[in-house]
């Protein structure tokens, strides 16, 4: 594992961000899969504390075959971007969110909290060594950011691990969906359960996600992007999608969100639902949302999350049928549009912060 001297993390985090020239990428035509960046960021716990962290180069983990996190699914992520302003900065947006959430996580999982000191400085090192990697202002991507929790060291029985690494990873990233930029999209309500009640799906265990990847396969098979899970004990209520969260404008001028103990609260959704209320002067809700009896009051269907930002929804199968929304499903809606403008701006550094949730790298 190839690590950086202490004197020499500075300096490679500070050339990065010096450097004027972004790395020969075609920024516009970027999809939301892995490219390998100059450095990442990695710590570890044991004997009850944490380590200062380093930068490394080494891209592979190397772990025990007896680490609970391949065996019994001990560890978490994050996910969050950095995006390059008009004026050059480079920011993040909430990070001290996504700490808590992972911190959230970790005591589910029964794993070490990553302190907030710990988990931002790894956040800013990782993103100021890979600042060439940053896309450009105005070219629609970004720099993804990915903390993640493991459970490492040699361990057979079912226990919390003796030591675990927090690491933090970044790789630029286009739209999470294929069509790009903001364009409809489509769900298919499951037959499947994402959560069960008072489980684990308002943490972001990484065993959460696989079971879904079957539903999704189903869901595209019946000619939709993602699946759409309702509640696990009466099938009625609207949960989330398999990758985001729903958001929901209806007939009464309303901004409403689904309420639920099995719901990963999303920060990108508690966003909007601020800038609903604040910029848009919606009155918002956040309640149990009956899908099939009150359907009819939907007038435009978004899904949000960190990857997708915000993805408005046309139409949703259930009942052998599809539920169009604004515009017959096929255009976006105003709301879902001025939510997504205003957000972005925000976050982009292109209208001014009047929440504080800018954070400059």
């Amino acid at each position: 594992m190839a690590i950086i001297a202490p004197l020499e993390i500075h300096q490679a985090g500070t050339d990065a961000m010096n450097a004027q020239e972004k790395k020969p990428i075609d920024w516009q035509n970027l999809g939301f899969d892995y490219t390998r960046t100059d450095f990442r960021f990695t710590a570890r716990y044991s004997n009850g504390s944490w380590s200062n962290g380093e930068l490394i180069t080494d891209e592979v983990m190397h772990i025990h075959e007896g680490s609970p996190a391949l065996h019994y699914a001990q560890q978490c992520f994050e996910g969050m971007k950095a995006q390059t302003a008009k004026d050059g900065r480079i920011l993040l947006f909430r990070p001290e969110l996504n700490c808590e959430r992972m911190r959230n996580t970790a005591n589910r999982l029964s794993m070490p909290e990553v302190p907030e000191e710990l988990f931002l400085k790894g956040v800013k090192e990782a993103v100021r060594a890979n600042a060439a990697w940053v896309p450009p202002f105005g070219s629609g991507a970004s720099l993804y950011v990915r903390p993640l929790l493991i459970g490492i060291g040699e361990n057979m029985g079912l226990r919390p691990a003796p030591e675990y690494e927090f690491r933090v990873i970044v790789s630029p990233v286009g739209p999470y969906y294929k069509s790009g930029g903001l364009s409809v999209i489509s769900l298919a309500v499951s037959e499947f359960d994402r959560a069960a009640p008072h489980g684990t799906g308002d943490v972001k265990a990484g065993a959460n996600y696989p079971g879904g990847l079957y539903a999704t396969r189903k869901a595209q098979e019946l000619g939709a992007n993602e699946a759409l899970y309702l509640d696990s004990a009466e099938r009625k209520y609207i949960d989330e999608a398999g990758s985001a969260n729903i958001i929901i404008y209806t007939s009464d001028n309303k901004l409403i969100t689904p309420k639920s103990d099995a719901i990963l609260p999303s920060i990108t959704r508690r966003s909007l639902m601020t800038i609903a209320s604040q910029d848009l002067n919606l009155e918002t809700e956040e309640r149990p949302i009956d899908l099939r009896q009150e359907v009819g009051s939907f007038v435009e269907v978004g899904a949000c999350g960190t990857a997708a930002v915000l993805s408005p929804v046309g139409k949703i199968w259930f009942d052998e049928t599809w539920h169009s929304f604004h515009g017959n499903g096929e255009e976006v809606g105003p709301v879902m549009q001025q939510l997504y403008d205003l957000l972005q701006q925000i976050q982009s550094g292109e209208k001014e912060d009047s929440y504080g949730w800018t954070t400059e790298v």
